[in-house]
């Protein structure tokens, strides 16, 4: 980073253009980050394939364990095929054949994965009446589960895999599968039979773009109403190292809301303030996985309201990874994770092959809990759009889109900006005003690797007033405006 002079001010106002990567002094100096390659970026489709440890066991046709199969301290490898895409940004790799996840999403900038992936594979919760085959397993990635709750039907099954577009430019391939089966033995509390439901997941990378675009696709087959859960789930380890990805205890939820509550066996969550009403909780503490005392489930309550973005940011590195959607289409946000002394207690996973591991799951729902239905119209059909974006340099997020994230916060007489831009080589414009005048009011060059941070300065304060921000590419096209009280 080359850092000039100090800059002029205008009308009074001290400026500053900092990379994320220098410490937040207010100094009123600008600095010029470096702006993305020039040449040319495409997207690449490959086929590839990765190797997966888990412990012995079998299955029936129907994806039952097979009575006394189990062989925990006998390990063997599962190799699976995959389809990676890559552009200058993300490295994505794809796994139809066991649940139609994306498994892996390493942002290039910076060479750190921001799922999650288990090193051993452990079958859990066996005839506890909780999961749709009586059992589960953890492997990790994105992945879609439906008709029911609790990981749904479709966790393991192979997807249909399909390549819809190839271009220098963009890539966007389909993984299917249609709910035309069923599991006798599944517990009580499941759907018996099948509902017909059709789900496609298509996933898409485009030249210079810093983020992931996916889009589900559910079809209701029948000629009659019926009810069904859907949901996207998470397993989130943002700025990990690639080959052994995992929460630390610098990792915080992010989400635009207040109060969550807790199913009564995750009552250990709660922290029994009910002034926000009775069963609610203040969302302040639990967002941070340290505080996670052990594994349990919450809500956002009463649901995710029109907030469009939620993740999670690892402190310790600024890295974060964060869903980008309309959830008022998916309104349901549950969080899950193992504990906090998953990630402190953690043990080697080929030696001690325990299922608790350290990561944050997050689920978006079109219904607001497990086992509360949404009803789905006679052959109708729901869309369900998603950007995955990896942030750098970023303490937060207020406000997003699928152009730019940031964080816009004013206390006293100090307004600070933190942007990440979806397409970093599109030179920006980035406007602070505080009523009529003008904070800021430059040309920036995203910086991909660091984040970019601009501080400015009201002279004369003004708490309760607001301060409007709107970057535009250099063209004047608006992609993000947003606003703040200073505090």
């Amino acid at each position: 980073m080359t850092i000039h002079a100090p800059s002029t001010t205008r009308a009074g106002f001290a400026v500053a253009v900092l990379s994320a990567a220098v410490l937040p002094v207010m100094c009123a100096f600008h600095a010029v980050v470096h702006a993305a390659s020039a040449a040319p970026d495409r997207v690449s489709l490959s086929e590839q394939t990765i190797t997966w440890s888990t412990v012995k066991y079998a299955t029936d046709a129907e994806n039952g364990l097979v009575g006394g199969s189990l062989d925990s301290k006998t390990i063997v490898d599962r190799t699976f095929a995959t389809h990676v895409l890559e552009n200058r940004y993300l490295k994505v790799t794809l796994l139809p054949e066991f649940g139609g996840r994306i498994l892996s999403i390493v942002y290039k900038p910076t060479g750190h994965e921001q799922l999650y992936r288990t090193e051993v594979g452990v079958p859990y919760g066996i005839k506890g009446g909780i999961f749709y085959y009586d059992w589960m397993m953890v492997f990790g990635g994105i992945f879609p589960t439906f008709p029911d709750p609790e990981h749904g039907k479709t966790w393991l099954k192979p997807w249909d895999f399909k390549v819809v577009k190839e271009s220098p430019s963009e890539v966007t391939v389909s993984m299917s599968l249609k709910d035309d089966f069923a599991f006798s033995a599944a517990p009580q509390q499941f759907k018996p039979g099948s509902t017909g439901i059709e789900a496609t997941t298509y996933v898409t990378l485009k030249a210079d773009r810093a983020a992931l675009d996916a889009r589900v696709v559910l079809k209701n087959s029948q000629d009659k109403a019926i009810d069904y859960e859907y949901w996207t789930c998470t397993t989130l380890a943002p700025g990990s190292d690639p080959k052994r990805p995992r929460t630390t205890g610098g990792a915080e939820i992010i989400a635009p809301i207040k109060a969550y509550s807790t199913p009564h066996w995750s009552a250990n969550l709660a922290d029994g303030d009910e002034s926000l009403g009775a069963g609610k909780s203040r969302f302040e503490k639990l967002r941070y996985f340290r505080n996670w005392p052990t594994m349990g489930i919450a809500y956002a309550a009463p649901d995710m309201g029109a907030a469009n973005f939620w993740g999670v940011i690892n402190h310790d590195n600024e890295e974060g990874i964060i869903r980008i959607a309309d959830n008022t289409v998916t309104p349901g946000l549950k969080m899950w994770t193992w504990g906090f002394p998953s990630f402190t207690n953690e043990t080697d996973a080929r030696k001690d092959p325990n299922p608790q591991r350290p990561y944050i799951e997050l689920w978006a729902g079109v219904s607001d809990q497990f086992f509360h239905s949404a009803r789905f119209p006679a052959l109708g059909e729901v869309s369900i759009s998603e950007t995955y974006a990896p942030t750098v340099g970023m303490s937060n997020v207020t406000h997003a889109n699928d152009n730019i994230l940031i964080n816009l916060v004013a206390e006293g007489a100090d307004v600070t900006l933190q942007f990440f831009s979806i397409e970093p080589a599109t030179p920006l414009r980035v406007t602070l005003k505080h009523g009529d005048a003008v904070l800021f009011d430059e040309a920036v060059n995203a910086d991909p690797k660091n984040g970019n941070r601009i501080s400015a300065t009201i002279p004369a304060g003004g708490s309760g007033e607001q301060v409007r921000l709107t970057i535009r590419t250099a063209e004047g096209k608006e992609l993000i405006a947003a606003e703040t009280t200073i505090k």
